[in-house]
């Protein structure tokens, strides 16, 4: 009786496994030190921040600089999250109801022009941004909107891209379900409604996190559009705590935990349907 000599295709199989997931621990550490030193760093002393070599550990562990940008009544941190928070949720909505009726309208509607104006919208994606402050200045202007949050949050609400990626998603979807919702005597805005956004929860999800994020992160608008205090978002706000001789990393690191803790709280819920919205959106041209 001969018995089976081992194969080496199992331990090939099992050590390019091993090789994969340890190539993928370490990127996942590379790409989280950023972060753990950012948590590190707004949990020492101000002496303690500016030390060379500088320590891993926070050596006492101190809320500093979470006390300094809780008490500041000069930089009301507070106060410019909530006002992110509020204008990123607004425009995110926005943005939805936007893109979601301009991309099922080039997606299923059949109308003259309709090759040409989704051309024209998916062609602004290639103009620079920088190059409409001006102009949307001059309109926000008109409008009597400058120093208010309105200025964060409707400009951009048609967002091209938004159009561009509702619109791949509803191609994806099959034209039976809305065949059967007509034979039903559904009209268009019921089919919309009940039948296409229900099954569009993954893109519409992936839109708003997105959006919310573009929002939240802008820095160079709300510089031009915002000037009382107590009207800032985050971005800029942060920026007011850095000194003009002095860099309080502390108090920086303290806030920018705080800007970050929204982003991440939102991407964990919205991981499966981010996943889901974008491979599907693809699907069809």
């Amino acid at each position: 009786m001969t018995t089976p000599t081992p194969t080496t295709g199992g331990s090939a199989t099992a050590l390019r496994r091993v090789v994969l997931y340890a190539t993928l621990v370490a990127l996942a550490l590379i790409f989280l030190m950023p972060l753990v030193w950012m948590v590190i760093t707004s949990l020492k002393t101000y002496t303690a921040a500016q030390q060379i070599p500088p320590s891993w550990l926070p050596n006492p562990i101190a809320g500093y600089g979470y006390e300094q940008i809780l008490n500041n009544s000069a930089n009301p941190v507070l106060r410019w999250f909530l006002n992110s928070m509020l204008a990123a949720t607004l425009h995110s909505l926005l943005v939805l109801v936007t893109a979601s009726m301009a991309a099922y309208a080039l997606a299923r509607l059949k109308f003259r022009g309709r090759g040409v104006s989704f051309a024209l919208i998916v062609g602004t994606l290639f103009i620079p941004p920088t190059s409409l402050i001006i102009p949307n200045f001059l309109i926000v202007d008109q409008l009597n909107w400058i120093d208010t949050l309105t200025v964060v949050i409707v400009p951009g609400a048609a967002s091209a891209f938004g159009v561009f990626f509702l619109r791949q998603f509803f191609l994806s979807l099959p034209n039976e379900l809305e065949e059967a919702a007509t034979l039903d005597g559904a009209n268009q805005w019921q089919i919309f409604f009940r039948v296409v956004l229900p099954l569009s929860k993954p893109a519409l999800a992936t839109l708003a996190v997105l959006s919310f994020l573009t929002n939240w992160n802008d820095f160079l608008w709300p510089i031009f559009v915002l000037f009382s205090p107590e009207q800032l978002t985050l971005p800029p706000g942060l920026g007011l705590l850095q000194g003009s001789y002095v860099t309080d990393y502390p108090v920086i690191m303290a806030g920018a935990v705080l800007a970050s803790l929204p982003v991440l709280i939102l991407f964990v819920l919205a991981q499966r349907h981010i996943i889901q919205g974008v491979s599907r959106s693809g699907l069809k041209g």
